[in-house]
């Protein structure tokens, strides 16, 4: 038995294998597959909560990341698995990770799109003004750029996320939804105090187009 036993007895969720594997002691229980993921990581993914919590038994680091540096957290986050979530965080899985573009969970439930995750991170203290390694972007400002979700915003406003807040490249939330052209997200900003007047030349025009509907 080898690592590629292990991590194909995860993706069939074969529990039963899986301790069959680890009890060998001939198969370290954070071998990486492949694409660099340890076991944990890709059982985290899959959202499969029983085989998380056999893994962590057998000693898998809750921490361990993968090779672009996102924990199973993240990536729970990202797929909506709030059961594992919830079990990382108990088992010590930390909101402050970074990937290597030093996004942390929060980013990825946001680019998620997953509101029953995010409610649930913030009122297990999870920070919502937090900013990446790349851009200085908050969760905010990510789904100003990605998805436009006006839900998923309202929720980090709700919990003070700042609508003013900066990037690097002096950016607001408001500026990058009006370049994005995210319409909901655009009045929604402004709405709950997004400042108009903080703009450049790229994004001006866009703003009185809105001024005027």
């Amino acid at each position: 038995m080898n690592g590629k036993h292990l991590h194909h007895a995860i993706i069939k969720n074969d529990v039963k294998e899986v301790c069959h594997i680890l009890q060998s002691e001939n198969v370290k229980v954070d071998v990486l597959d492949e694409l660099g993921f340890p076991p944990l990581v890709l059982a985290s993914q899959k959202g499969y909560q029983r085989m998380v919590e056999i893994l962590i038994k057998f000693g898998a680091d809750v921490n361990q990341r993968n090779g672009s540096g996102k924990d199973g957290l993240m990536l729970a986050c990202f797929a909506g698995h709030l059961d594992v979530v919830k079990c990382l965080r108990r088992l010590g899985a930390t909101w402050e990770s970074r990937d290597n573009g030093g996004s942390t969970a929060m980013h990825w439930a946001t680019d998620g799109e997953n509101l029953n995750v995010i409610e649930w991170m913030i009122k297990d203290g999870c920070k919502v003004d937090i900013t990446d390694g790349h851009s200085s972007w908050t969760p905010l400002m990510r789904v100003a750029a990605l998805t436009g979700n006006a839900e998923v915003a309202s929720v980090l406003i709700k919990a003070g996320a700042n609508v003013n807040i900066q990037d690097k490249m002096g950016k607001t939330p408001l500026m990058i939804a009006v370049l994005n052209r995210h319409d909901n997200l655009v009045h929604l900003l402004l709405k709950n105090g997004a400042d108009p007047s903080v703009t450049n030349e790229n994004v001006i025009g866009l703003l009185e187009e809105y001024g005027r509907q």
